[in-house]
């Protein structure tokens, strides 16, 4: 058992904790909007008022922020885990952020006598809850060790990548394939809708064959009822798109098929889809061949 802290409780971040509490951890978290964390307060989560009385209150901190400059915000200034931080301490970075910033912000854990990993995890809330998420860990190996056995709490398949920020290069690597895989079942669905096949027919045709990737398989009946709740929402998805295409350019390495793809995220924002979660994709283009959609506004 463990003396935790965890900042961002939001829709994956709470069901971490939840998870973390439920194996007989401690943990003191901290989000912007208190009420969201009500739930978790209830199961016994300790409640902090900024980053920096959670960084303070645990031996191993971690964070789940939307992107690079939530990060920062977190981060910095008189109430952020910066400050919080003493010897011996290890923050653990779930975020899906720029390698580079995560980068300088372990350097900065360093100086205070810290350590820091980046650990972003692969899977949906549904994975999460069934205890299938997969863990990806950067920064130095002594380190990784000592919180492996609590990530394995988070999520069973964790895997060391290597330096600080090459886990990160492999989850935006990992996520472009969920929009461009997205994409081809999109097309494939709507190729058979209209020369006259159901839609929940192609639906459940296309789940149970051999294109059938976990993620098809979860997310593929989206194109019937989008969730209430957004799993991974067109911004989160284009954010880390941007940040894959990016990686392409430093790196020499052509992304064609992302960047087809994150064209149809702008499109879906242009529709007023942003907030949805990105399998609205598929409205996009149903809209662009004639079909009526839900999420799409017809």
């Amino acid at each position: 058992m463990a003396n935790l802290g965890f900042i961002g409780l939001g829709t994956m971040g709470g069901q971490m904790v939840n998870r973390l509490l439920s194996k007989g951890h401690t943990v003191t978290g901290y989000n912007r909007t208190r009420s969201k964390a009500q739930w978790l307060i209830d199961k016994g989560m300790r409640w902090a008022d900024s980053p920096r009385a959670v960084a303070a209150a645990a031996d191993v901190i971690f964070a789940m922020v939307t992107n690079s400059a939530a990060l920062t915000a977190i981060m910095e200034g008189p109430d952020g885990i910066l400050a919080g931080m003493k010897p011996g301490k290890i923050f653990s970075d779930i975020s899906t952020v720029s390698p580079t910033v995560s980068r300088a912000f372990a350097a900065k854990v360093r100086e205070k006598g810290a350590d820091m990993l980046d650990s972003p995890v692969s899977g949906s809330v549904i994975t999460l809850q069934e205890g299938r998420l997969s863990v990806m860990v950067g920064g130095r190996q002594e380190t990784f060790e000592k919180v492996k056995p609590i990530l394995q709490d988070i999520g069973p398949k964790v895997t060391y990548v290597g330096d600080n920020g090459l886990a990160l290069v492999l989850k935006i690597a990992v996520n472009l394939n969920l929009a461009t895989q997205m994409m081809a079942f999109s097309e494939g669905v709507l190729l058979a809708e209209k020369s006259g096949i159901a839609r929940q027919t192609a639906v459940e045709v296309f789940t149970h064959s051999a294109v059938a990737s976990p993620m098809i398989q979860y997310r593929g009946p989206f194109v019937l009822q989008q969730p209430e709740e957004a799993w991974f929402d067109v911004n989160m998805m284009q954010k880390d798109m941007l940040l894959a295409m990016e990686l392409g350019r430093q790196l020499d390495v052509p992304l064609p098929t992302t960047a087809v793809s994150n064209e149809f995220l702008t499109a879906a924002r242009g529709m007023g889809m942003a907030k949805l979660d990105f399998a609205c994709v598929f409205d996009v283009l149903a809209r662009m061949s004639g079909i009526s959609t839900k999420a799409a506004g017809k």
